[in-house]
């Protein structure tokens, strides 16, 4: 959030006003906030609040939540803090969200009213401006048909948002104040931003494709793809990610994520957006002949579903390989996905890795590799998407010609081993390059030249046994161990060099004479607060966002922690991403773990990730090793914490480091970066010490190296 600034006196203005009305649409729809949104809304701690509540006897009452969270009246509070002095300047972002978070039919309807005017003040901004020149009662009677005309322009006049309700002249205002925002973020940009914050407050609400995973999946079903269709589209990021779609078809048996994905997809570009909010497989609503074929299918269907319509489908025509068993739903949508695609069209689908063995599907799979409908599987790393603790497969398809010549083999590739360090991380650059190198050539010369534990294109002959079993590593020769001896000798003398290396950096034990050493109190110094140093202009406070324009990579939280380079891809939205720079501090808002790291060489330039506070000091006040250093206490993170249910989570402004003059915080600064040093050494060493084990255990048991 930015810096606050106390209010002052000034004459009334365009955007004075428009928060004015603003507020009085909020106080009809009567919403409330928690003790943490009047904390945002404040530029304070939680803690402030509390003592603000146990302090002032006015303090708004509770009106509603539970003892333990409860929430206020929004125009209370707004009237309390004005009347305190204490209400910072509200961002715009900040007032629509607190309309969307706060709409008496939810926060999805309010995004779909949002929506709805935002894709009108992009395709028809006359007929907006025209409407908005009125009073609210006028405008609430012009919208309504003009956003039907609208959505019925870019869906057709069956789409899953439906006819739009009269709108009340209360909820004018929101939609006014959602088209300023989309001046200053762009209509797509406004929405992406309204729709993440939504995701952020139901993160278990939705299964979320992640962009990374999307973009190589519209990389495999190629460039010339102008058709597609996503059956289960969910919030639409397949879809999005497909560049070169001049018509993309969604459907999902959500209508609420229909209708979002269809308003995102059709905010994203110009391309005309057919979208259905039905369950595809028992009802699609983009079968042939009614519909044309595509050229591409990307999907990422549901798992391990029984109800997905078994005996009522025993005889649909789209079982051209078999009528799937009631345990392989994923086999269902794999021959939904190829009785769409024309001729030479590609499929693409996430799959989980039992589809690939489960005896129960033997008899399809070895029917759509005889015939050529079958051309990759692809074994990710585990963490590329949800179910994140479980490595999934990439299916890709390719629908046959009736005469064509079936492909003589199986590309098979195996990423696994190119996981990032740590559980649950994909190395994405290194997926990228091992998956595209190999379909690459694949579709080039239908041959990929041999990797040992990587790839492998294997005759459909030799897969037709009595299992037909698919999985990538069960077909793969083994990888060198540890890439052979030499490389084995490479590891442990390079092992030698960083302990030798940690060894020297150790820190020294204080000197017997410290006054510190053994005494009983410690040394007290004056102290001050991030917030408190934001307020004075002493540093920017930046919150990332993982999105905007352009490729630079996205440092993650996973990255900050582990001491890693930036291995996030950036999710693409019209406003500029927010890149490091040196000197920054960044650190990680969940997790508890009290973290904080200077962005450096590895770091600089990249962008900010989710769930990360980015702190830019004014180096010529401010030592950016001492501000990390003290940031990092573990006390400090203590009270600087709340808790959830799950998570821990960390208010940077609440934390706390001393007021010292430059030259003494240089000299903790010092001592503070030769301990993040002697951190990394030690890091590394752990991960070549593991690579060197596991290398000559591998090579012990395969016979590369020798037990004497």
């Amino acid at each position: 959030m930015p810096e606050q600034k106390p209010p002052t006196e000034a004459p009334a203005t365009p955007t004075a006003t428009a928060e004015a009305a603003l507020e009085a649409a909020l106080e009809v729809a009567a919403p409330e906030v928690t003790a943490a949104e009047i904390a945002r809304l404040a530029g304070v701690g939680r803690a402030a609040v509390s003592n603000w509540r146990r302090r002032h006897a006015d303090f708004p009452r509770p009106v509603g939540g539970s003892e333990t969270s409860p929430s206020f009246a929004l125009a209370d509070v707004t009237d309390w803090l004005r009347a305190q002095g204490k209400l910072a300047e509200v961002p715009l972002r900040e007032r629509v969200w607190q309309y969307v978070a706060a709409y008496p039919g939810g926060s999805v309807a309010a995004l779909v009213k949002a929506g709805s005017a935002l894709l009108l003040v992009r395709d028809r901004p006359m007929e907006w401006l025209e409407a908005a020149a009125v009073s609210d009662e006028r405008m609430a009677e012009l919208l309504a048909p003009a956003l039907d005309r609208v959505l019925a322009l870019r869906f057709g006049p069956a789409h899953p948002l439906g006819a739009t309700a009269p709108l009340r002249p209360a909820a004018i205002p929101f939609l006014r104040a959602a088209a300023e925002l989309a001046a200053e973020l762009g209509t797509r940009g406004a929405f992406e931003f309204l729709f993440g914050r939504h995701l952020e407050a139901n993160p278990r609400q939705y299964t979320l494709t992640p962009d990374g995973l999307a973009i190589l999946m519209a990389n495999l079903a190629g460039p010339a793809a102008r058709t597609v269709l996503d059956p289960a589209c969910g919030t639409g990021t397949l879809l999005r990610a497909v560049p070169g779609a001049t018509t993309r078809y969604a459907q999902d048996s959500s209508p609420e994520l229909a209708a979002l994905a269809a308003l995102r997809l059709a905010l994203h570009s110009d391309a005309d957006v057919r979208a259905a909010a039905a369950d595809s497989l028992r009802a699609d609503a983009f079968a042939r002949p009614a519909a044309e074929p595509v050229d591409a299918v990307l999907c990422h269907p549901p798992f391990n579903e029984r109800n997905w319509g078994h005996a009522e489908l025993a005889y649909d025509p789209r079982w051209e390989y078999g009528l799937p068993a009631r345990a392989e739903s994923e086999l269902a949508w794999v021959q939904h996905a190829l009785a769409h695609l024309r001729e030479g069209g590609t499929a693409v689908l996430l799959m989980p890795p039992a589809a690939a063995a489960r005896r129960s599907g033997r008899r399809i799979r070895a029917d759509l590799l005889r015939r050529g409908a079958l051309r990759a599987v692809v074994a990710l790393p585990a963490g590329a998407a949800p179910p994140y603790g479980i490595p999934l497969h990439l299916w890709v398809l390719r629908r046959p010609a009736p005469h064509a010549a079936p492909s003589a083999g199986l590309l098979l590739v195996d990423t696994t081993a190119l996981a990032g360090d740590g559980p649950g991380r994909a190395g994405w650059a290194a997926v990228y390059g091992a998956v595209e190198e190999a379909w690459t050539a694949y579709e080039r010369d239908g041959a990929s030249p041999d990797l040992s534990g990587v790839r492998r294109v294997v005759p459909v002959v030799d897969l037709l046994d009595d299992d037909v079993d698919l999985t990538p590593a069960r077909h793969l020769p083994p990888p060198v161990a540890g890439g052979g001896v030499a490389e084995l000798a490479a590891v442990r003398d390079r092992l030698d060099s960083v302990l030798t290396r940690a060894a020297r950096l150790t820190p020294p034990a204080p000197p017997a004479d410290s006054p510190q050493r053994d005494a009983a109190e410690p040394v007290r110094l004056p102290l001050t607060t991030v917030g408190e140093l934001a307020r004075a202009g002493a540093l920017l406070l930046h919150a990332g966002t993982g999105s905007g324009a352009g490729r630079a990579p996205v440092l993650t939280e996973y990255d900050v922690s582990a001491g890693t380079g930036p291995s996030g891809t950036l999710a693409a939205t019209a406003e500029e991403p927010l890149l490091t720079a040196p000197g920054d501090v960044v650190v990680p808002l969940t997790g508890g773990a009290g973290v904080a790291r200077v962005v450096d060489g590895v770091t600089v330039g990249a962008a900010l990730g989710r769930g990360l506070q980015l702190l830019r000091p004014d180096q010529a006040t401010l030592d950016p090793w001492f501000l990390a250093g003290f940031l990092r206490a573990t006390a400090n993170n203590r009270r600087a914490s709340s808790h959830a249910s799950t998570t821990t989570r960390l208010d940077v402004r609440r934390l706390e480091l001393p007021r010292l003059p430059l030259a003494e915080q240089e000299v903790y600064g010092a001592r503070f970066r030769a301990l993040a040093e002697f951190e990394d050494a030690l890091r590394l060493a752990a991960r070549l010490g593991e690579q060197l084990v596991q290398g000559l255990y591998d090579g012990l048991s395969d016979g590369t190296v020798g037990p004497h």
